[in-house]
Formats: C-alpha cells, sequence, structure tokens
C-alpha cells in the first residue's frame, strides 16, 4: 500500500476541520430538536435542556471557533475540554439520547496535549457507553442493567482506545513525512543554489583556462621563434660578418656564404614547422640522442668548433613535449656558444635514468656571473658563454620550456672558467622503441 501524497495529506486534513468546525454544531442541533419532541411527547419542560444545549453551543463557539490562536495553548484547551465534559455529562443525566452530540467530543480530544489525550478519549468513551445503556442509572439498576452498562463502557473505551492508537501513530507517521518533506524541499533549494554556484564556477574556469590557453600558447610562439627564427638570423648575420672579414680569401669568404644560404633555408623550414605545432625535423628522422648528435654535428660543422656527444644509460623514447623541450635546450645553449662564449671545444652529455633524463651542456669559453644574469634579463640569452646584448630571451626560453614539461633547469658559470647547464625532466616513457 503507497503511502499518501503530501497533497492527499492536506485534503484529509481540510476534511477534519470542516468536521470539528461543523458536525459538533449540526449534533447539538439534532439533541436539541429531538429533545424537544421527547420532552413534548412525555409531557415534561424542555427549557433546562434547551439552556444546557445553548450553553454548549457558546462555549465551543465563544472557547474554540471564534479564537483559534486559543486552541494550541495547552491550559486553554484543557479548560475547554474540561468544561465541554461537564456540560455533556449533565445532559447525559437529564437526556441519555444527548449521546448523539458527546461523540464529537472525540475530535476535540484528539487536540488536547498528548498526555491528557487518552484521558480525554476514555471520558468521551465512558459518555457515550453511558448513552448507549440508557444513562447513568442502568450503572446501579444491578443484575442485567450494570452488565449491559459495563459492557457498553468497555466497548467504546477499547473501540476508542484502538482509534486513539491508530490515530497517534498516523499522526507521527504524518509529521515524519512533512518533516522528509520540508528536508527534502530544503536540499533541493541547497541543489539549486550548488548548481547555480558550480555554473559559475565552471564559466570562471572555462574563461580561466581560455586565459592560459592563450598565454601559453604566446609563450610557446615566443619560443618557437626564438628557437628557430632568432636563432636562425643570428647564426646568418655572424656567417655574413664572417663572409665580409675573409674578402680577401675567396675560398672562405665562400664557405661562410654558403652557410648563410643554408642556415637561412633551414631556419626557414624549421619555422614553418614551428608554426604548424609539428615536432623538430630532427626528431622526426631519429631518437632523442640522434636528433642531438645530428644537430651537434651540424652545429660544429658551421661554427668549426669541436663537438663531443656523449649518451649514457639504455636510450628510450618520451613523451614528445620533453624530447622537444631537450632539443630546444641544445639548441639554444649551441647558439649561445658560437654567440657569446668563444670558446674552443663543447661536450654534450644526454643521460638516461631510470627516473629522469639529463642533458648536460659544456664549454671552454669565457663564462659569466649567474648571480648577475639573474638579475639582469640582458644576460638571458647568454647561456653558455658571455653577457649577451640586450632584451635576450635564451634562459628564459629554456627555462620555461624545462620547467613546462615538470623538469629543471640549472646554470653554473663563472667569468674565465667557462659554463655548464643542466636540464632534467621526469621519465614518463611512451611507446616501444623501434
Amino acid at each position: 500500500m503507497s503511502n499518501p501524497s503530501p497533497n492527499q495529506l492536506n485534503m484529509w486534513e481540510h476534511r477534519e476541520h470542516f468536521a470539528v468546525a461543523v458536525l459538533p454544531y449540526a449534533m447539538l442541533a439534532f439533541t436539541a430538536v429531538l429533545t424537544v419532541v421527547i420532552r413534548n411527547s412525555a409531557h415534561e419542560t424542555w427549557l433546562i435542556d434547551l439552556a444546557l444545549c445553548g450553553l454548549a453551543a457558546v462555549w465551543m463557539l465563544c472557547l474554540y471557533t471564534l479564537v483559534p490562536a486559543w486552541r494550541d495553548r495547552t491550559v486553554n484547551q484543557t479548560v475547554f475540554f474540561t468544561g465541554l465534559v461537564a456540560i455533556m455529562t449533565v445532559l447525559i443525566i437529564r437526556d441519555p439520547w444527548a449521546g448523539f452530540f458527546t461523540f464529537s467530543a472525540y475530535f476535540f480530544a484528539a487536540r488536547l496535549p498528548r498526555r491528557w489525550r487518552l484521558l480525554g478519549v476514555a471520558a468521551v468513551a465512558v459518555l457515550t457507553g453511558t448513552s448507549q445503556a440508557g444513562g447513568f442509572a442502568a450503572a446501579t439498576s444491578g443484575g442485567l442493567g450494570s452488565f449491559l452498562y459495563t459492557g457498553f463502557v468497555l466497548v467504546n473505551l477499547v473501540v476508542a482506545g484502538a482509534f486513539s492508537w491508530f490515530g497517534w501513530v498516523s499522526e507521527a507517521q504524518n509529521k515524519r513525512r512533512a518533516q522528509m518533506v520540508d528536508d527534502l524541499s530544503e536540499a533541493n533549494r541547497r541543489l539549486e543554489a550548488t548548481l547555480v554556484e558550480n555554473a559559475g564556477l565552471h564559466e570562471q574556469l572555462v574563461t580561466q583556462a581560455r586565459e592560459a590557453g592563450v598565454l601559453d600558447e604566446r609563450q610557446r610562439m615566443a619560443r618557437e621563434i626564438h628557437d628557430t627564427l632568432a636563432q636562425g638570423l643570428a647564426g646568418i648575420i655572424t656567417q655574413l660578418q664572417a663572409a665580409e672579414e675573409a674578402a680577401h680569401d675567396p675560398a672562405e669568404r665562400r664557405r661562410h656564404f654558403d652557410a648563410a644560404v643554408n642556415l637561412a633555408r633551414d631556419s626557414l623550414t624549421e619555422a614553418r614547422r614551428s608554426v604548424d605545432a609539428l615536432r623538430p625535423e630532427p626528431l622526426e628522422q631519429a631518437r632523442l640522442d640522434g636528433a642531438l648528435r645530428a644537430v651537434a654535428e651540424s652545429w660544429s660543422a658551421l661554427n668549426a668548433i669541436p663537438v663531443q656527444v656523449t649518451t649514457t644509460g639504455t636510450a628510450r623514447p618520451l613523451e614528445p613535449e620533453a624530447e622537444l623541450a631537450l632539443l630546444r635546450t641544445a639548441q639554444e645553449a649551441l647558439a649561445n656558444v658560437a654567440k657569446h662564449a668563444g670558446a674552443s671545444r663543447v661536450g654534450l652529455t644526454l643521460s638516461y635514468m631510470d627516473d629522469e633524463v639529463v642533458l648536460d651542456v659544456r664549454d671552454d669559453g669565457q663564462g659569466f656571473d649567474p648571480a648577475l644574469a639573474s638579475r639582469e634579463p640582458a644576460y638571458a640569452g647568454g647561456v653558455a658563454g658571455g653577457a649577451a646584448p640586450a632584451g635576450g630571451f635564451g634562459l628564459v626560453a629554456m627555462r620555461q620550456r624545462i620547467e613546462g614539461v615538470s623538469g629543471l633547469l640549472q646554470v653554473e658559470s663563472e667569468p674565465g672558467a667557462g659554463t655548464a647547464i643542466s636540464a632534467s625532466v621526469p621519465v614518463q616513457e611512451t611507446g616501444s622503441l623501434a
């Protein structure tokens, strides 16, 4: 059997209120009419009986119907019910048929405080049983009359007690359901507020993510432009300047000129790949260790500086972002050696360890003061070698790249003692070696 809905509960409450408001007066009026008829047929006066009916009507009207606020006050309820039972008792003594009216007192007993409710129901049951037995005279008549009186009273007490018990249970269930409905409504209200708040937070996070994505893309493009166009243009300028200085030696001049042309072509190709967010060409054709060796050989041939490339540990593929960050770091370090270090040799070591991969680039150039470089952005381009021209982006670009893949970049140098950089990234293996 399904539980009643809140609408059904409200409907039953409305019917109960209507019954309490109308039924006692209707039964009292019927009792009054019946009293007049019976008293007239017996040629007896009915004025006292009508006065008692009028008193009962005024009592209910003044202490219950017209003052709804008094119904919830314990003292007022007790006084009203006690007075009403007293009037009913007098009516039953004079007119046993007044039981038609006395049973309506059950409605008022149900509104008494719980500790008094059972006593009130018992009092109404005694009055109703007495009316059914023919009045209080039956209780003292002895014999069958007393037996019937006792039986009527007991039956009314049992039936009224049972209905009262079920009424209490139903009332408790209704209160629990009402509380559950209120709790559910409050939970729904809070859920709606939370959903609105989450929608606002989601919109805010989306906006922040979009802004962060724009910033990251700007930084990526800045690094790519620096690693391709800036380095390529710097190399071209260097080669053209060397070609100008070698004007007396046609062969040497031609070598520098050809190097500048090749460097321009490579830079253009690399710039296009960077714009398209593709992996750099060396990494498309080989693993990281092979790509570093190819870059070092090309750089050494271009700048006439020997480079020793060493790989330790077992080579294995890494995340593309990590490989790209290490390759760009090596390119930037070599570019700065050519521009600033004045070195005679360079060492490049790639170390595969259990939980990280480390790239070390060392030169024997003129070095610089890292403390001064950390305070002066003008040194940012001189990662390996001396001070870079103002506005350099090298150190910043390398550090951003390495930290962008959860790595660490360290620089060690001092004037006249060369420079060493160390870039380490955590291992997040992908795929298997071909």
